[in-house]
């Protein structure tokens, strides 16, 4: 009879080296350029924020004579809920109140220290508010610190 020779077949060392270098070299590509994904997602988040809180002001002002809303105090009403003409605001429609609402809820800001925060403030570095809203030019930008800025360098308040 013949013996029957069986071998063995299995990985060289060597082999399992260079699968776990070559897996080391994708992951050093791969998870720099995932990151900055990530923080490129909060960036076009706040810059899709705040064009539609840009758009909702200029739907009111364009309902209510040019006139922006108000103040810091009540532009979440305004814009959430039915106004006037004289831009007095409440939760139910009647034959006075037609205009609006123009957002469901003001968005919660994305960035900086103030995340997660959706208030509305003319004090710029106010602790509760998510934004900063001068009534006398209708503008409206992000509360972050001067200089906490995007991917690319742009501040956020000069979005």
């Amino acid at each position: 009879m013949q013996a029957v020779r069986t071998k063995n077949r299995a990985f060289s060392l060597i082999e399992l080296v260079i699968v776990v270098v070559i897996l080391g070299i994708i992951g050093a590509i791969a998870i720099p350029r995932m990151s900055r994904g990530a923080a490129g997602a909060a960036d076009s988040a706040v810059m899709a924020d705040i064009a539609t809180l840009r758009n909702a002001i200029e739907m009111y002002r364009a309902e209510h004579n040019g006139a922006f809303p108000t103040d810091d105090t009540t532009i979440t009403n305004q814009l959430t809920q039915f106004t006037d003409t004289a831009g007095a605001a409440q939760a139910a429609k009647d034959a006075t109140h037609v205009y609006g609402p123009y957002l469901h809820a003001i968005p919660r800001l994305k960035v900086g220290a103030q995340l997660g925060k959706n208030g509305v403030s003319a004090v710029d570095g106010t602790a509760t508010a998510g934004w900063i809203y001068l009534s006398a030019t209708g503008k409206i930008y992000a509360n972050t610190a001067v200089g906490v800025a995007d991917q690319n360098g742009i501040d956020y308040r000069d979005y």
